[in-house]
């Protein structure tokens, strides 16, 4: 290619450079390629003859074939030896073969171009496939992390409305218990513990015209400590007042159910059994 690239720089520097019509290159290559095959074909002759004459008849072939191997190897060893030379000297025919030769790569190049904007082609649709793709997936990714914050707080209102029923159920529960408690407690108290003959104390014993006060019932002294524990469990002592029987009060403070206050005895307390 070198050899070639230098002729025709030579060949265009030359003022009296004529035109070659390709079909007389051909020829002229035709040409010169018949009479170098001559030359081959008479030195391969040459080099057989010799051998022939001193031969026996019996190993002509094998001596044939021997010669034959001689000769290619000699062959061989000279071309591998020495570089090959361009088959003419003439610059116009350089000149054309440079360009038919140039004409090859250029075919060659363009495709391989051709190939290759083929190949972007087709990778740039993949591209925009994948990227399509890609888009699609994001979409579906973001609805599905919508949809799960939505039942997420779904699911948190329902347990928190499950939890407010509960809660709500268990109070009415309570309730009911606490009502059922008291009343049997009441009932008890009725029949165990009532009140004194006709419900009136005798405190005024220098027969005042005023009324006695009306004496509370166990159970509704129990409830008003119970009540005072719980509204007020820093401050549970209740005032003893003339409505609480003494006999009551005596009996809760004797079997530990309520206690007095260490520095007033006018007051008491309910013990805290639920703590």
């Amino acid at each position: 290619m070198e050899e070639t690239i230098r002729f025709y720089a030579e060949s265009t520097n030359e003022e009296t450079t004529s035109e070659v019509c390709p079909v007389d290159v051909k020829k002229e290559l035709l040409k010169e390629c018949d009479n170098i095959w001559k030359e081959l074909e008479e030195f391969q002759s040459k080099l057989m003859l010799p051998g022939i004459e001193t031969l026996l008849q019996s190993d002509t072939k094998l001596a044939l074939l021997l010669l034959q191997w001689k000769a290619l190897t000699v062959d061989y060893q000279e071309w591998h030896e020495r570089s090959p030379e361009t088959i003419s000297t003439n610059p116009d025919v350089l000149l054309e073969l440079g360009k038919e030769e140039l004409q090859k790569v250029k075919s060659d190049l363009e495709k391989v171009l051709s190939a290759v904007c083929s190949k972007n082609k087709q990778l740039e649709e993949d591209l925009e496939r994948e990227q399509q793709w890609y888009e699609e997936q994001e979409q579906m990714l973001n609805t599905l992390n919508r949809i799960e914050e939505e039942t997420k707080l779904q699911v948190e209102q329902l347990y928190e409305t499950r939890g407010l029923e509960e809660l709500h159920n268990k109070m009415l529960k309570l309730k009911t218990y606490k009502r059922e408690l008291l009343s049997a407690l009441g009932e008890f108290l009725d029949e165990h513990f009532p009140l004194p003959q006709g419900g009136r104390s005798a405190i005024n014993k220098n027969f005042s015209p005023e009324p006695a006060v009306e004496l509370l019932a166990l159970q509704d002294i129990l409830e008003i400590l119970i009540n005072k524990l719980m509204a007020t469990p820093h401050e549970p002592y209740v005032t003893i007042n003339e409505s609480f029987w003494p006999p009551y009060i005596e009996l809760l403070l004797r079997f530990g159910i309520a206690l007095r206050h260490p520095e007033d005895p006018n007051r008491m307390r309910l013990e805290a059994f639920h703590k």
